[in-house]
């Protein structure tokens, strides 16, 4: 795994609990951020993935 895979899962992660979050304290800005970090969060998961399947296929 390389570091956007890793960051990107992280955020992801960090997302889903401010999401959760937002909904039981019924906070929709909350829940919105925590939406749009899962978002951001799944875009650098896939760069990463995109990078690594790069760097496998020219070796």
């Amino acid at each position: 795994m390389n570091k956007d895979q890793v960051k990107g899962r992280t955020e992801s992660a960090k997302g889903k609990v401010k999401e959760v979050t937002g909904k039981t304290v019924g906070n929709k800005e909350l829940e919105g951020k925590g939406k749009a970090e899962q978002v951001r969060g799944k875009v650098q998961s896939s760069y990463g993935d995109f990078k690594k399947d790069v760097k496998r296929t020219t070796k």
